[in-house]
């Protein structure tokens, strides 16, 4: 959580209104197939309950307290009440079985990017929606991550900003691969991405964007 809880319709709401330039938020299903807006696989952390998401309906998803009175979201609910870009991350291939079919509905290939930590799932959603724009993700990384996301054919890379160094910078400029840092929340960090000439940062303080325009 930055200044509003996490992955709920409120703090999408504020960073819209905070001019950020692009709102990530993390997907799971459902234990009925719902597009669930969740970082963790469980609820325990962010919620007022307890458990897997993957073991509830929504319906009994929806009785949990996400914050400050705010319900769990859905990924649809989020569409309607943001116009911003969105960043969907996805946990697995079943995900974007189940994004696929949003996005091809609603026609979301330019409003949204999908990322994730699993190359499968990268692979599996370009494989369904032609011409999405994907970003692969990873925390524990060398120069090998550039040709993982060549490999799934994603333009983008979200790399820790504690683990970046300048080698794997150049090797993904080599391959005309976009490097975004993450979680950048301090002021160091904030140097770093702009010393290594990155095209942007995910931040959890919307704030941030008065001395530098990044995600959310």
């Amino acid at each position: 959580m930055g200044v509003e809880p996490e992955n709920t319709l409120r703090s999408f709401v504020a960073a819209q209104q905070a001019g950020l330039d692009l709102i990530e938020l993390d997907l799971h299903l459902s234990k009925d197939g719902a597009l669930v807006v969740m970082h963790d696989a469980e609820v325990d952390r962010t919620t007022d309950g307890t458990g897997a998401i993957a073991e509830k309906t929504l319906a009994e998803l929806r009785t949990l307290d996400a914050g400050r009175g705010e319900r769990v979201p859905v990924f649809e609910e989020v569409l309607d009440a943001v116009r911003a870009p969105l960043q969907a991350e996805i946990k697995d291939v079943a995900a974007a079985r189940a994004l696929s079919e949003v996005m091809l509905k609603r026609d979301l290939m330019s409003r949204v990017e999908v990322s994730s930590f699993h190359d499968e799932a990268i692979a599996e959603i370009a494989r369904l929606v032609p011409g999405v724009r994907t970003a692969l993700i990873a925390s524990r990384y060398g120069t090998d991550v550039v040709e993982r996301a060549t490999e799934v054919g994603a333009a983008t890379v979200c790399l820790d900003i504690r683990r970046l160094t300048l080698e794997v910078v150049e090797a993904a400029r080599k391959a005309d691969l976009r490097i975004i840092g993450w979680v950048v929340n301090t002021q160091d960090h904030l140097r770093l991405v702009r010393a290594l000439g990155l095209d942007g940062a995910t931040t959890d303080y919307p704030e941030i964007k008065r001395t530098g325009r990044f995600t959310a």
